[in-house]
């Protein structure tokens, strides 16, 4: 973990020298920014093959609709009948989950990073780094602590927290549209009711607020990653599933 650690706060020091020339004391949270927009550029090959496998789980519904009718007394045997329909389809059920899946050890990285004291033996000196008066180490609570919501770094997450609720409540509405326009079925594959299906579907929409708690508790350069991260995510919906508005509701918000 060390070695990997030590060569990501390497990466991120020589991104920040190269801006620091444009955004000099904001240069090292630039290079997060920009960091995690390379991340998701790398993943979104996977996105798309995602809202492939989405929109034509979509166009499969009915034939699963009538798969469960036919097959209701069986559930062995329907749940080998769906999975057979999507073999023939080329329909991955899981392929949703590797954007989300792929961008975990990044994240992970950017949180162990800045709340290392030491790397290699050496004091982090990317902790010194600050995105206006907010230490890129420190979370919340310290901003709290040194002069509160309207204090410098304060300031500095209630303006992410206002871009998080933003993104958060255009994909709450979208979700529920979504939703609306597809139920999620009472039943699984294997034929049997599946229970909290109904309290799943009222709490589906609200996961989009759980950002906030994160970027709450995070250092403020992780913090940084989710909130680019989840607005990147939103905007890249809106293109992927444009022309499927039902499809996307079930897509992992990350």
């Amino acid at each position: 973990m060390s070695v990997f650690l030590s060569g990501f706060a390497s990466l991120v020091g020589h991104f920040a020298d190269l801006l620091e020339p444009l955004f000099h004391g904001g240069a090292t949270a630039v290079a997060i920014i920009l960091f995690t927009a390379c991340v998701r550029l790398a993943v979104h090959p996977l996105s798309r093959a995602a809202a492939r496998g989405q929109k034509a789980r979509t166009r499969l519904a009915p034939q699963i609709a009538e798969l469960r009718k036919k097959h209701r007394k069986n559930p062995e045997r329907l749940q080998k009948a769906i999975m057979d329909l999507h073999a023939k389809e080329k329909v991955s059920p899981l392929s949703g989950c590797l954007p989300s899946l792929l961008q975990l050890p990044a994240f992970f990285l950017m949180y162990h990073l800045f709340s290392s004291r030491e790397i290699g033996g050496k004091a982090n000196e990317l902790l010194g780094h600050s995105l206006g008066a907010a230490p890129l180490g420190d979370r919340w609570k310290d901003a709290l602590a040194d002069g509160g919501i309207l204090g410098g770094a304060g300031l500095v997450y209630v303006a992410l927290f206002a871009v998080v609720l933003a993104v958060a409540t255009f994909n709450y509405r979208r979700t529920k549209r979504q939703m609306a326009a597809m139920p999620m079925p009472a039943v699984g594959d294997d034929g049997q009711r599946m229970p909290g299906m109904g309290a799943m579907t009222k709490l589906m929409p609200l996961m989009s607020f759980a950002t906030l708690l994160t970027v709450g508790v995070v250092p403020l350069a992780a913090a940084l990653y989710v909130v680019t991260s989840t607005t990147w995510t939103a905007v890249e919906r809106v293109f992927l599933y444009r022309d499927a508005p039902a499809a996307g509701a079930l897509a992992p918000a990350t």
